[in-house]
């Protein structure tokens, strides 16, 4: 196996074992909520102004998913749609008070897992956490543009 294969291996395999071992309690925590409408809450929370188009391109969605997803979460209450007075055309999201409380329980998870993981990133010098991040960034650019050939009809 080559090291670029090994890599995208040790990527996938950290992945499946933060998810493995986050589901558990994640599952027992938001029972009843799926994890799309989870993380959908978690956006609009985390970004003023969240609209459909936002969240598809977020979530590498179509428009069409996302509005499904979204009418949803305002059925449930836990999201609500408004107007800027000075666009009438365009439909936002926030939270409920409601969403808002399913968010919290979700943020103290994460930070429940951070508090975990602490062992492992106390470790990490400030010039590993560059390379580590200037690689992510790289890689990420890369798959954007690959992407968008996709979309564009132009791979072989």
């Amino acid at each position: 196996m080559d090291k670029n294969e090994l890599v995208m291996q040790e990527i996938r395999d950290l992945f499946n074992k933060l998810a493995w071992i986050n589901k558990v309690k994640m599952e027992k925590a938001l029972e009843g909520y799926k994890p799309s409408e989870v993380h959908c809450m978690e956006y609009i929370a985390k970004h003023d102004d969240s609209n459909v188009t936002k969240l598809a391109e977020a979530f590498y969605m179509t428009k069409s998913a996302i509005s499904k997803l979204t009418k949803k979460l305002i059925e449930k209450g836990f999201v609500e749609s408004y107007q800027k007075p000075e666009n009438k055309k365009e439909i936002y999201f926030r939270l409920t008070k409601k969403g808002a409380e399913i968010n919290q329980v979700h943020d103290s998870l994460h930070q429940e897992f951070l508090e975990r993981d602490k062992i492992i990133f106390d470790e990490v010098t400030d010039d590993q956490y560059e390379e580590v991040l200037q690689f992510l960034a790289k890689y990420s650019r890369h798959l954007d543009i690959e992407m968008k050939k996709v979309l564009e009809g132009k791979t072989e």
